[in-house]
């Protein structure tokens, strides 16, 4: 995370306004490493992990039933505390509550990844937990987008893969062999299978996969620090900056921002959340069911948001559940290392 950080504020030296993208840059550092650390420095066992998990559940609820009346009334009730329109935005005669988030698509994202989180209370909290889940479930239906409920599906997933979990490492090398056979057989690259993705109408797939091939052609415009200019990326742009296109890829949007080595680092950062994942869940073998499903629970979370990445930029305060849900995961991975006899040491039963 400092790693990142660091390179954040440094790469902006390289920017046609250093001054303004820095102090842009100090923000997002601030703001990122503000909400990991505070939740490593107050969620120090699995206890408080449930504890935050039970104020998210608590705190979506008010939201999803906003999220409702907005789709019932065509009226965001959240407008009078500024920053969301008032309108509600229609969309094939559909329309997509946003709630108090920047877009749709967020809103209902947020909805989405905290799902495992709901059902990784459901034995010990199973009112909170049905009540979150249910908040949750509103929240992606009312967005109105493909994107959160392609989530959704990616997290129920995982969930599900929990019976399969000895075979974790059997299923990564599955994906992989997978992906590149499509690449082989299909036409365009594999990738591009996001284009036929429309569960709710009015999709904008192809714009995605061809926003992560328009990033290859250009690679040479941003490898190293990023770039100012991406309008020429797209055909369409967009109505708050003429100077780029819409990034609508997280992992694309750190590329942008400060180069391969953003991205990578952004990367990095998940894969070592998976690894503390898979570390935590070895510490658990011998614990009990529901401890071993809290882990795995926050896994799915994060697989979620790691899927989500390809297609969904956060530029809002959804962000905050990403490294809300790494920093669960760290917790818990260091609360167990804490626990763990040393090597070569043996507890003695009295």
């Amino acid at each position: 995370m400092f790693i990142w950080a660091a390179w954040a504020l440094c790469a902006s030296a390289f920017h046609q306004e250093p001054g303004e993208v820095l102090i842009h840059r100090l923000g997002l550092v601030f703001n990122v490493l503000g909400v990991y650390f505070l939740v490593r420095c107050f969620c120090e066992r699995s206890e408080d992990v449930i504890g935050l998990i039970k104020v998210t559940a608590i705190l979506l609820i008010p939201v999803a039933l906003e999220m409702l009346s907005e789709h019932i009334t065509h009226r965001n009730l959240f407008s009078a505390l500024g920053g969301v329109p008032a309108e509600v935005a229609i969309r094939h005669a559909r329309s997509r509550s946003q709630g108090p988030f920047r877009h749709p698509i967020l809103a209902g994202t947020v909805g989405a990844v905290c799902v495992p989180l709901m059902a990784a209370i459901w034995r010990r909290s199973p009112v909170m937990a049905k009540a979150g889940m249910l908040a949750c479930l509103m929240m992606v239906l009312t967005s109105g987008s493909s994107g959160p409920c392609m989530s959704l599906l990616f997290a129920v997933l995982a969930l599900i893969l929990w019976r399969w979990r000895h075979l974790t490492r059997q299923m990564r090398i599955a994906t992989i062999i997978g992906y590149l056979a499509l690449d082989l057989v299909m036409k365009a690259p594999a990738y591009y299978l996001i284009a036929r993705i429309d569960v709710v109408g009015g999709s904008t797939g192809y714009h995605r996969a061809r926003l992560i091939e328009s990033a290859i052609e250009h690679l040479r415009e941003w490898w190293w620090a990023g770039t100012d200019y991406t309008r020429h990326w797209m055909v369409t742009g967009v109505s708050w900056s003429e100077d780029h296109a819409d990034i609508t890829n997280h992992y694309l949007k750190m590329g942008v921002l400060g180069g391969l080595p953003l991205m990578l680092l952004f990367i990095l950062t998940l894969s070592w959340g998976f690894r503390y994942v898979g570390e935590a869940m070895r510490s658990r073998t011998d614990a009990p069911v529901a401890d071993q499903f809290l882990v795995w629970c926050l896994g799915a979370s994060l697989f979620a948001h790691a899927v989500t990445c390809i297609s969904v930029s956060y530029f809002d305060q959804s962000f905050l559940f990403l490294y809300l849900t790494l920093a669960m995961i760290a917790s818990i991975c260091v609360s167990d290392r804490g626990r763990r006899p040393p090597t070569g040491v043996r507890h003695l039963n009295p």
